[in-house]
């Protein structure tokens, strides 16, 4: 297969903070970011951008510098991002939920010199005061001259951090050009100034980088979601109360939403689709329902600026697997086989990405960005995916499967060494093998596969635990098998298809206890979801081998049945039967109010159609 790429108008190189202070000229006045509480301008962002800008570069901030962030989604939040670029600065985007350790790793690692964020955040994260730097409600308190735009469209503007199969994650350095050929290519998804695209996603996804960016390049208005881990019914009360025409999921929640028959897509006009392979059964089912929705299949690494390719989802397609499309906005693709040959149309071969999308490399690691970046004749520098593709007859790619044990589960990218290596740490564990069981289906679990150590005999509880102290709660397997030997292929590896294909393990029967009403009913919702009889208060969630897809089930089953809203974070926070019957009691008798009448709150409250300063929320239910 030769090179294939769109034809795409040549795009000048520029920065992030100059297309925005475009869009600020053409239409100052015009809605740019809105977190249902503080709205601002294009000529707002720009201008609170600037005065945070100027505190930067006070700060000794400047052209190399790294600059954590560590903040819940907010206005703030856009605000810091794009001062950092003006600075000329580079982001490390830090997420609140990820363990102490794991934080410190990736500060010294990047060299941060600055850390922005939320005041708890920052204590909460153990980082020194005078590494970091608080956020007010529109980026600081600074009040001295705007900053001019210092980034180089060379630079790097984002710094994210990937699972590592050598057992520490890997810093991948994403440009500036790389970013702005994405939000502006031509041939992507259509986002125009009459658009409004929800900001869900953790920021260290770089799922992220669409969500904010191509609407702010664009003319368009970002709408954040407030919610740490907002559940299906938050995103649906998003999407209607700020007017969402554009949303970006990926596949297990899509999944999720179109199993459930979501009122969700009832009012969007376009939904893209990544990080996993696309449901044929869940498409189609979608698209009967709402056939207006514009279902966009996205594909690519974070090595090419999020999406590489894309293919725009019909009825048709939905008859057996859903093609990934093709490549757009610059990005440029190969399908090459073991000796780096083209391979002929219709055969599987190794996807390689050029172009201008592609990242500088690995920070801090040379050797692994020669491994994964060559020069190749035809062209030029590419980036060597580890995908396995075949070209269809219409020219589109089809997605078959990966050549090494890296894995796509709920849209994270898991390297299993990269958890093997945290296990083998514990003393109490002399081998280890990660694999993904039922994979592709709802009830995928990232197994860990143990043979302990001599004498030794941890409670499961005990090593997840430990592993959740180090690494982000996506590493952490969610079951768990011990073995007396691990099964071996020919060369004497670990066989993970043996064991990715292996039973369950074997769980012990939840013990017996007398349950509450309330309990009972978490109880059944847990039960439904796990597929298996829950009796105890003291079962714990994740011990019985539940992750956030699944509670997210259970928090929608949960609101249907006694008709209260527990949020996502609240249940991972209070894993066990008990704790959540005791936060649904709660809010059972808040929602009763002081008096008994019922009403609970006041006009203006969160989930009503005004923010917290008294003003109509922007884009009002649909």
């Amino acid at each position: 297969m030769t090179s294939a790429t769109l034809p795409v108008a040549p795009q000048p190189a520029t920065t992030l903070p100059a297309l925005i202070a475009r869009q600020a000229e053409r239409q100052p006045d015009a809605l740019a970011v809105t977190d249902g509480s503080t709205a601002l301008t294009y000529r707002e962002l720009v201008d609170a951008a600037g005065r945070l800008a100027a505190v930067l570069t006070a700060r000794g901030i400047g052209p190399g510098s790294a600059v954590g962030l560590l903040c819940a989604r907010s206005t703030r939040l856009v605000v810091a991002q794009l001062a950092i670029w003006r600075a000329g600065g580079h982001l490390l985007p830090l997420d609140p939920a990820y363990p102490r350790p794991r934080i410190a790793e990736m500060t010294s690692d990047a060299g941060a010199r600055l850390v922005l964020g939320d005041k708890a955040l920052l204590a909460e994260a153990g980082l020194a005061e005078d590494q970091t730097l608080v956020l007010t409600e529109h980026g600081t308190d600074g009040t001295g001259p705007v900053a001019p735009d210092a980034a180089d469209p060379a630079a790097t503007a984002v710094l994210f951090y990937t699972s590592g199969s050598t057992g520490r994650a890997k810093g991948v350095l994403v440009p500036h050009r790389a970013v702005t050929d994405l939000v502006t290519a031509p041939d992507a998804i259509a986002v125009g100034p009459r658009d409004r695209v929800l900001f869900h996603s953790a920021v260290t996804f770089d799922a992220s980088t669409f969500e904010l960016w191509a609407p702010l390049a664009r003319g368009a208005a970002v709408a954040v979601s407030p919610a740490d881990r907002p559940t299906a019914e938050e995103l649906g009360r998003d999407v209607e109360r700020f007017g969402v025409t554009t949303l970006l999921l990926t596949s297990a929640l899509f999944h999720h939403l179109a199993a459930r028959q979501s009122r969700i897509f009832g009012v969007l006009r376009t939904v893209a689709v990544g990080g996993e392979v696309l449901a044929p059964e869940h498409a189609g089912a979608v698209l009967r329902a709402f056939p207006w929705l514009e279902l966009v299949n996205v594909y690519g690494p974070t090595e090419a600026a999020t999406f590489t390719t894309l293919h725009r989802v019909t009825q048709a397609d939905c008859a057996g697997p859903i093609p990934i499309g093709r490549p757009f906005g610059g990005a440029r693709v190969l399908v090459l086989d073991e000796q780096l040959a083209p391979v002929p149309a219709g055969t599987v071969g190794e996807l390689w990405i050029g172009g201008d999308r592609l990242a500088q490399g690995y920070l801090n690691r040379p050797e692994l960005t020669a491994e994964r970046f060559r020069e190749l004749p035809g062209i030029g520098r590419a980036y060597r995916s580890g995908d396995l593709v075949r070209q269809l007859p219409d020219g589109t790619l089809e997605f078959h499967g990966r050549t090494d044990e890296q894995v796509k589960l709920r849209g994270f990218r898991i390297e299993p060494g990269e958890v093997e290596h945290a296990l083998l740490r514990l003393p109490e564990v002399a081998e280890a093998a990660v694999v993904v069981r039922r994979a592709g289906q709802a009830d995928a679990a990232l197994t860990a596969c143990l043979v302990l150590a001599e004498g030794a005999a941890p409670a499961v509880e005990t090593l997840r635990a430990r592993l959740a102290e180090r690494l982000p709660a996506h590493l952490v397997p969610t079951a768990w098998t011990i073995l007396d030997a691990l099964p071996l292929t020919a060369s004497g590896k670990a066989d993970r298809r043996a064991l990715a294909a292996g039973d369950a393990p074997a769980r012990r029967p939840s013990a017996a206890g007398t349950l509450s009403p309330i309990q009972q009913a978490v109880a059944e919702a847990w039960s439904r979801a796990l597929e298996r009889p829950i009796t105890d208060p003291a079962a714990d969630f994740l011990a019985e081998g539940g992750h956030s897809l699944l509670a997210m089930w259970v928090v929608d089953d949960l609101r249907e049945d006694l008709g209260v809203e527990l949020s996502l974070a609240d249940f991972l926070a209070h894993p066990t039967v008990a704790g959540q019957a005791e936060l649904l009691e709660r809010a059972l008798r808040d929602a009763d109010g002081p008096d008994g009448t019922g009403d609970p709150g006041s006009p203006g409250s969160p989930d009503g159609s005004e923010g917290s300063d008294g003003s109509e929320a922007p884009g009002g239910a649909r």
